[in-house]
């Protein structure tokens, strides 16, 4: 049982070592990956340990109770705790998405139902925003498109962490939040006290560490520049600031107008650029990865409506997970973790069995 285990404890052995020469540190790129490993790995060796402890302890105590009858009270504890130490290892054990450390970009848009999507947009930001400081994660504001009524056309943040460990990252936890969100509440604009539904989309990519990671050849980027616009069109600036950038080979658009200078906006344009190549590839590599590999949870299709906000009910529902609970108002005030935990589980389960498919 977890033949695999040796290869994973040497390995972290290697990187230990690497971990202590100096030199190292002189490569920030190559440090950063090995830290990650080195956390992830750390998991796996720590819960290693737990599991042959409970291993030796069970087999103690079968064979003092060979002896002494006192002894044998203690097996049902302990074949417990074995079982338990067991199905952790094996679950540490499952392939990791190799992303799972990053930080991310994750962008807004307003969908069906006209200002009050716009309106929720902006809720659902708040939302994010909320859950990010309760993690201690650090949020910067790429760019905006403000509607009249103070909601956001389309909206993109870029959240960073706070940790090497793949299982506390970023996009460990944030990937899942792709897909439509569906509304139902009685909108602000709304005279007469119905309840309406509406939705607004949610993407989510992880964030290039460095720019060498995905290869832009300049000659395949258009990029336009124009000025920025507020909410009804109106223009804010004088100069041409904002930026469009189409990148040529794969069709992606990116464009950015938060920032006042031109170099500002073409930088975290660039920025979301990356990603979104990044994105692409990932998408591209999953559809040929075999079903070990593959997310239950986590789809690629961003038309998915994965979760309704019941605001009468204040009832919040995941439909991916079957997560169902009546606290929606601590929902929107960032208490979004029972969320996340429940499709990181679901998630954990369908690649579990897949596994044990494949073997």
């Amino acid at each position: 049982m977890f033949e695999s285990v040796s290869a994973l404890l040497a390995e972290h052995d290697d990187l230990q070592q690497q971990l202590s020469d100096p030199e190292l540190h002189s490569d920030p790129a190559r440090s950063k990956r090995v830290n990650r490993r080195y956390a992830e790995l750390s998991r796996i060796v720590a819960a290693h340990a737990t599991w042959k402890q409970a291993v030796d302890d069970l087999e103690a105590a079968r064979e003092l109770a060979k002896d002494d009858e006192s002894f044998a009270e203690e097996i049902p504890a302990l074949e417990a705790g074995l079982a338990e130490s067991e199905e952790r290892l094996r679950r540490l054990l499952i392939p990791r998405d190799p992303d799972d450390a990053r930080d991310v970009i994750m962008e807004i848009k307003a969908g069906e139902g006209g200002a009050e999507s716009m309106l929720f947009a902006a809720d659902l930001l708040r939302m994010y925003l909320h859950y990010a400081e309760s993690k201690g994660w650090k949020t910067e504001l790429l760019e905006r498109t403000e509607s009249d009524l103070g909601g956001y056309k389309d909206v993109q943040i870029a959240v960073k962490g706070n940790s090497s460990d793949p299982a506390q990252g970023v996009w460990a936890h944030l990937k899942y939040e792709g897909g439509v969100h569906r509304v139902q509440r009685v909108p602000a604009t709304e005279s007469q006290g119905r309840i309406h539904t509406s939705a607004a989309g949610v993407l989510v990519f992880p964030e290039v560490d460095e720019p060498e990671e995905v290869e832009i050849n300049p000659n395949d980027l258009k990029i336009d520049v124009f000025r920025s616009s507020g909410p009804g069109g109106q223009s804010v600036n004088t100069t041409d600031s904002a930026v469009r950038i189409t990148h040529l080979p794969t069709g992606i658009v990116v464009s950015m107008q938060n920032e006042k200078s031109q170099l500002q906006n073409r930088e975290a344009g660039m920025r979301v650029l990356r990603a979104r190549i990044l994105a692409k590839q990932q998408e591209e590599l999953d559809a040929e990865a075999s079903a070990a590999r593959k997310s239950q949870i986590r789809t690629v299709d961003r038309s998915e409506r994965i979760r309704t906000y019941n605001f009468p009910e204040n009832r919040i529902a995941d439909h991916r997970t079957g997560y169902k609970a009546y606290n929606l108002d601590q929902v929107m005030d960032g208490a979004l973790e029972p969320i996340i935990q429940s499709a990181i589980t679901a998630d954990e389960e369908s690649r579990l069995a897949a596994v044990g498919t494949d073997s």
